[in-house]
């Protein structure tokens, strides 16, 4: 069984094939990549769909918007005062440092935290493995109020008290990687909210906000496939055979593609 299929390149899952011939390979994930997608859909992959969210779970409400120190101060804030915790996603490991000196400054000066204001950490994948796991322990003790982290949170991370996600220079993601991210708040009974930033006034590129359009329209839970399928259509699919995952598919578009696939197997099984 493959978990989290996004992560794992051609090569890798080539590589667990051959430990062992005649495997039955079952890969997971919220957002297939666009080649095993392309598999699925031209029928040489099954492909099962559970659409059932967990009980009670309720779908995470998603803003797009530009990036403001009041906007990450507020929603915070929000989260503070209702008991929660706050993942901010800052992809700079340079810059951490300071974007943290900048965010506790702002917390302590706020009206609203004039008694204690939120407690602030860091991790990144630069970090010793004991610092970063005491960190992550204490972020699920309750000892820390905001985490602000490099996209080492993609995977893995399951707190349910964490129910505000906001995400700094959100245009230089992918869309699968921003729905991942997405998947780390919300996962208790509480409402979650997601905030997808972007530089003021920055000039986005077209795929940037084609992207950040997906993201913020497929916000309902179980929506991973429709954001894989966007993908897909924002990447193309990639080799049947080779080594790349995405691509070849811009020149003729998804329905095109598909056609021709089909109609390549279908001459294929007559000659056979």
């Amino acid at each position: 069984m493959l978990d989290e299929e996004q992560r794992f390149g051609v090569a890798h899952k080539e590589r667990i094939k051959q430990l062992k011939t005649n495997i039955d390979v079952l890969t997971l994930s919220a957002t297939p990549i666009p080649r095993t997608l392309k598999m699925a859909l031209t029928g040489i992959r099954d492909i099962s769909n559970i659409t059932t969210p967990p009980p009670n779970r309720l779908s995470v409400i998603t803003q797009v918007c530009e990036y403001s120190d009041e906007l990450v101060a507020s929603a915070i804030e929000f989260e503070y005062k209702r008991g929660g915790q706050t993942l901010v996603l800052f992809n700079n490991v340079e810059r951490i440092e300071h974007f943290v000196a900048v965010l506790a400054k702002n917390l302590a000066e706020s009206d609203a935290n004039q008694g204690s204001p939120p407690r602030v950490a860091i991790v990144h994948g630069q970090m010793s493995d004991t610092k970063l796991e005491d960190t992550i322990l204490a972020m699920y003790r309750g000892e820390i109020d905001v985490l602000v982290a490099s996209t080492i949170i993609e995977n893995g991370i399951d707190i349910h008290t964490a129910n505000t996600l906001i995400v700094i220079d959100s245009d230089r993601l992918g869309v699968a990687q921003m729905h991942q991210l997405r998947g780390r708040v919300g996962r208790g009974k509480e409402q979650a909210y997601a905030y997808f930033t972007y530089a003021k006034e920055k000039d986005l590129s077209e795929i940037s906000r084609e992207r950040l359009g997906t993201i913020q329209r497929y916000s309902g839970v179980g929506s991973g496939f429709n954001i894989a399928m966007r993908d897909l259509e924002l990447r193309g699919a990639g080799d049947l055979l080779g080594a790349e995952q995405s691509g070849h598919i811009e020149q003729v578009g998804m329905e095109t593609y598909l056609k021709i696939l089909k109609e390549v197997r279908a001459e294929l099984s007559l000659d056979l």
